[in-house]
């Protein structure tokens, strides 16, 4: 399984996402720039510049629209296959996450709790140039609790699912802004949260060394998936009972362990046995964030260390369903 290796930030990377159908790959990273590779080769498509600041999420949207989010204080949203951007949204402090729903036509995305500006998530139509030019959301949530550090859409683009760094997991109605459900499994932060391809349940990556799967509608618990250090990203595979987990130690503590102790492997356990089944050792620093082809048959992950790994499967993954 040799990978493709993406050299295309300077920084660590922050997020990486693959487009609906799975031929582009979109990465940003602390560098400011967001890049768009083909995943098929792991050639550099382009680059999307404007942004002043680490970029800390992006979103591609039926290959015409691509938002990132940064902690220059704004929220951008661009043509993808120019590069040239559409929309500015300006914030009072950091974009941690940002999303398009189903229709692709809200926007959301939520802003860090720092400088004396409380955490918000935010709701744009952009049907309504209005909202765009005024920079006026029609709904905007404040979460004085604890802020919100990664969020998705739900199912039918009826609410957002988003982690805090109480390790709550809520559900913001996209109407009205209320919170729907919410639960605590988490001990920690959680660090990511991913839907299946199907947008029925979720995954949540957290501090506490563990990830775990959630009914998307519901927020019931279904499944834990147990490390000895922190996960800082995970991912469900859309063909297979498979989940992928990203992590290591944190940044700051890495500095004299080798890869193997440095535990900074990606995982494969199974979804419903809960056990690990496989590791694919290569970052050279913590894995921030993993990713699943839609087509379920590669997946990437990206590093603390700059690097985006593109890993195709051999052909006996597929097997392994079997024998299990």
């Amino acid at each position: 399984m040799k990978p493709i290796l993406l050299q295309g930030h300077e920084r660590s990377i922050t997020q990486i996402k693959y487009n609906r159908e799975g031929d582009l790959l979109f990465s940003v990273a602390k560098d400011t720039v967001a890049n768009v590779w083909y995943s098929v080769n792991g050639e550099r498509l382009g680059t999307y510049n404007g942004h002043a600041g680490a970029v800390c999420d992006v979103w591609p949207r039926d290959t015409k629209h691509v938002l990132t989010g940064s902690a220059d204080n704004s929220c951008r949203l661009w043509d993808c296959e120019t590069g040239k951007q559409l929309a500015l949204l300006n914030t009072s402090s950091a974009v941690r996450t940002c999303g398009f729903d189903f229709s692709g036509n809200i926007v959301m995305f939520s802003t860090d709790k720092q400088m004396g500006y409380q955490c918000y998530l935010n709701f744009y139509d952009l049907r309504d140039p209005q909202q765009i030019e005024d920079n006026q959301p029609y709904v905007s949530v404040p979460c004085s609790e604890s802020k919100i550090t990664s969020a998705v859409w739900g199912p039918l683009g009826e609410f957002v699912i988003a982690g805090h760094e109480s390790g709550e997991i809520n559900q913001f109605s996209a109407k009205s802004g209320d919170v729907l459900k919410k639960v605590k499994e988490h001990t920690k932060q959680i660090n990511d949260i991913q839907s299946s391809v199907d947008l029925t349940s979720i995954i949540s990556a957290s501090k506490d060394n563990t990830a775990k799967l959630f009914d998307a509608t519901s927020l019931d618990h279904i499944k834990t998936f147990k490390t000895e250090r922190p996960v800082n990203s995970a991912a469900i595979s859309p063909i297979m009972d498979h989940v992928v987990m990203g992590g290591g130690q944190e940044a700051m503590e890495v500095t004299t362990t080798s890869t193997r102790i440095g535990k900074f492997e990606a995982r494969f356990f199974h979804a419903a046995y809960e056990e690990e089944f496989g590791r694919v050792k290569g970052h050279f620093g913590p894995i921030n964030c993993v990713a699943f082809h839609p087509d379920g048959k590669s997946y990437s992950s990206g590093g603390e260390d700059g690097y985006v790994r593109i890993h195709y499967f051999d052909p006996q993954y597929f097997d392994f369903e079997l024998e299990a």
